[in-house]
């Protein structure tokens, strides 16, 4: 086996800068000097040997074990830096500007890191995917330039372009990984034309691809592969969602194979985004957390068969070890940061990481240990990193104003400790422990659970106010298109789950009011039941004043209420559309009773009566369009011609029109 790199990571802030050694004393690198200006960015390259950083005149390439600098390039403004696989060359890329003699600047450059020699140089616009792509064995390099991908050979830099492939439409390009490398190529979804992902090997360029597939609902797309390069995900995403379930609109999971023998979508059980994907270093199984909050995690393999289902939990980020043997599950952004730890092996839940504010998470190469970060601009107070181990214990705890950037000294598998077959134990941590937990405010403890409306509060939870991890129901989608999951309100002032509320809930007359079955009192949380009393009588000689005084006002509101004043209960009563004197009826507002609003209901008779008015009022104002002149149709006609017919029948009825 090679020999073991030591155990590092870096950090970059505003105003400074430093590689640390990890466990167990995690104190500065010696013979590294911090720059004096601020520092644009810094690159471990990917076997761990060398470490770069860029001020705003000069590049600096250094030995990270033991910080020896080795080269320093003449070149501002740098912006953005990479190394290739085996850090034999040193990509970096400044913002384009103008010429003076209109010639195309050359913003992307790439440099020997031995020997600091630029090589060759290019154009290149977008600082997104602004670096080439280079095999593992570095023996090929890609870059996408107008729809057409260019190869090229590193060791023969000088001859220019080796191959190319031109593909319409092709908006983005990966470069797997292993012995045999493949191309992926995605052309977005355009004008009802559907998006289509191509892989070609990178020997037979020019032959026909070895997998392609096509789907709709793709904008963008995010492409993962495998660490052996046999197989491939294809994250898709669009920018609007058209049923209205997610602002950030829809996405999809395809899995491809680079030989062509299997393609498939990857069918999730719930409905919502998908926030974060990872495949394992084994390359035969690969993990999702998808759906609306609390989200779902399920461990699929290399054919998308189930082989674990973690449940749901406020979770949007999921990584595994190097060494493939433990999973973490976290929710950073807006979540709170909790951090689960689960064996694969078993498939049991080792801790909980309680790690709020972090927006960088990163396991050590060794396997053993967490790197989470709070960075700015992301979050400007508490920026710092915290190395966490397996176990959950904190082993080390670092705070720097401003923090930009951290992250761990990769390091091959093979010069990394081993694992082991069981759990390691937490070794010691260091002092920055105690003193953090020293000077650390104290926090006042927080309620546990979710929120709870006044209305819900001090009764039984009911299960549409808890969340679906909790318990509750889960979430169903509106036929509005609302993210919202539908409450089952209405008008009840009663909390869900309480009586009167729903099914309790009965209307009290017929313009929709609903009662909450207390009499149409409100319901107060935490007051003590209020029993129904009887209304004061006018004139009673035990009422008080009070009592009289308002006795007084109901009967005055009740004499007004057949002419359509307000009642008591503040609605208007409801007034006949037409007043007409039936014989062996009664006018209402004429008994001694007043009437209860909704309850004006007509006999048949009147019914007829009022109708038939109708009917009446309609052929004079039929009579009167004739009059002025106006053209009438073959059915108003007919219509006049029923009046006699109508007043006869009116007439039977006992009605004088």
């Amino acid at each position: 086996m090679a020999s073991q790199l030591s155990q590092q990571y870096a950090f970059r802030a505003q105003k400074s800068m430093g590689l640390i050694s990890g466990t167990p004393t995690y104190t500065p690198i010696e013979g590294f000097a911090a720059p004096d200006v601020p520092a644009r960015t810094y690159h471990y390259s990917p076997d761990g040997r060398l470490f770069a950083y860029a001020l705003p005149t000069v590049v600096r390439i250094f030995l990270a074990e033991g910080a020896q600098l080795l080269q320093e390039l003449s070149v501002p403004n740098i912006v953005e830096l990479k190394f290739s696989p085996r850090g034999t060359y040193l990509s970096t890329w400044e913002r384009p500007v103008k010429l003076e003699d209109g010639a195309q600047h050359k913003n992307l450059r790439v440099f020997s890191a031995s020997t600091g020699e630029e090589l060759i140089s290019f154009t290149q616009k977008s600082q997104e995917n602004w670096d080439l792509q280079y095999t593992i064995s570095e023996s090929h390099a890609i870059r996408l330039v107008s729809q057409e991908i260019q190869v090229y050979r590193p060791a023969e830099w000088g001859k220019g372009i080796a191959d190319k492939l031109r593909v319409e439409g092709a908006s983005m390009v990966s470069l797997s990984s292993g012995l045999n490398p493949s191309i992926a190529v995605f052309v977005a979804e355009k004008k009802g034309a559907p998006a289509i992902i191509k892989i070609y090997g990178l020997s037979t360029l020019s032959g026909a691809p070895t997998c392609s597939k096509t789907f709709y609902k793709a904008d963008r797309a995010q492409i993962k592969w495998n660490d052996l390069g046999t197989q491939v995900l294809v994250l898709t995403q669009t920018e609007v969602d058209n049923s209205n379930k997610s602002y950030y609109g829809e996405t999809g999971m395809y899995l491809l194979s680079a030989a062509g023998n299997f393609d498939c979508r990857v069918n999730l059980d719930k409905d919502g985004p998908i926030h974060d994907v990872s495949w394992s270093p084994n390359s035969k199984e690969f993990g999702v957390v998808y759906g609306f909050m609390p989200a779902k995690t399920t461990l699929f393999d290399q054919r998308v068969r189930t082989l674990h289902d973690f449940g749901s939990s406020p979770h949007n980020f999921i990584a595994f070890n190097p060494q493939g043997r433990l999973v973490a599950l976290a929710g950073f952004g807006n979540l709170a940061g909790k951090i689960d730890i689960f064996d694969r092996k078993t498939l049991t839940k080792i801790c909980t990481i309680d790690a709020p504010n972090t927006s960088f998470c990163e396991w050590s190469p060794c396997g053993r240990f967490l790197l989470t970060a709070t960075l700015s601009p992301r979050l400007r107070v508490d920026n710092g990193m915290k190395v966490w181990h397996c176990t959950g214990g904190l082993m080390h705890v670092q705070l720097v104003e401003e923090l930009y950037q951290a992250s761990w000294r990769p390091t091959p598998l093979d010069q990394a400790p081993p694992f082991g077959l069981a759990i390691p134990a937490a070794p010691q941590p260091s002092l920055s422990v105690l003193t953090a937990a020293l000077t650390a405010k104290p926090l006042t403890p927080k309620p546990a659970g979710a929120y709870r409306p006044p209305g819900a509060r001090g009764l039984a939870t009911p299960a549409i106010f808890k969340r679906e991890d909790e318990g509750g129901a889960p979430r169903v989608p509106t036929g509005s298109g609302s993210a919202t999951p539908p409450r089952g309100y209405n008008r009840s002032p009663n909390p869900p789950g309480s009586m009167g509320h729903a099914n309790g809930a009965t209307p009290s007359n017929g313009n929709g009011h609903y009662q909450n079955g207390n009499g149409g009192r409100r319901h107060v949380p935490g007051a003590a039941p209020k029993t129904p009393s009887s209304a004061p009588v006018p004139g009673a000689e035990s009422g008080d004043k009070k009592a009289k005084k308002k006795g007084k006002k109901r009967e005055k509101g009740a004499g007004e209420a057949g002419s359509g004043a307000a009642t008591p209960t503040g609605e208007a009563s409801v007034r006949p559309s037409i007043d007409v004197n039936v014989i062996g009826t009664q006018t209402p507002g004429q008994g001694s009773v007043p009437p209860t609003p909704g309850a004006e209901i007509l006999d048949p008779v009147a019914k007829k009566v009022r109708n038939l008015n109708k009917k009446l009022k309609a052929i004079e104002e039929l009579k009167e369009k004739a009059n002025r002149g106006e053209r009438l149709e073959a059915t108003q006609l007919k219509k006049m011609e029923g009046e006699a017919e109508i007043r006869k029948e009116l007439s039977s009825l006992g009605i004088t029109a």
